[in-house]
């Protein structure tokens, strides 16, 4: 699916520290916990409790928060539609990485177990 390059541009900009708190809000309102999403967190993007807090301090763009990242090699698995967009035919590298973060935070909040949202 093709994205636009503004669509790109704005998702490459936008700093993680100002989505995490709608991740945490999300899950929780669902009966979730914030530690389950750093464990999914962690599980994407190799990032430990301590990284992710100092990621999240130094206000890092998505784009910066990528390109640090060790990005799991089963990330490929996460598959479906997120935000519009089928996440297996996002072109941009990137966009397709925030729109996995998106959708295993959303399969978090919506009670699908744990080692399912892990692949």
């Amino acid at each position: 699916m093709k994205t636009t390059s503004e669509h790109d541009e704005r998702i490459a900009k936008m700093t993680f520290a100002s989505v995490y708190p709608h991740y945490i809000t999300k899950v929780e309102k669902k009966g979730r916990t914030k530690e389950e999403v750093h464990q999914v967190i962690e599980w994407l993007t190799s990032f430990d409790d301590n990284l992710l807090q100092e990621l999240i301090n130094d206000k890092v763009t998505f784009e910066t928060f990528f390109q640090k990242a060790k990005l799991n090699p089963n990330a490929h698995l996460i598959t479906g539609v997120i935000c519009g967009y089928r996440i297996e035919e996002i072109e941009t590298p990137l966009t397709q990485q925030v729109r996995y973060l998106d959708k295993i935070v959303d399969e978090l909040a919506k009670g699908r177990k744990m080692e399912k949202i892990l692949r």
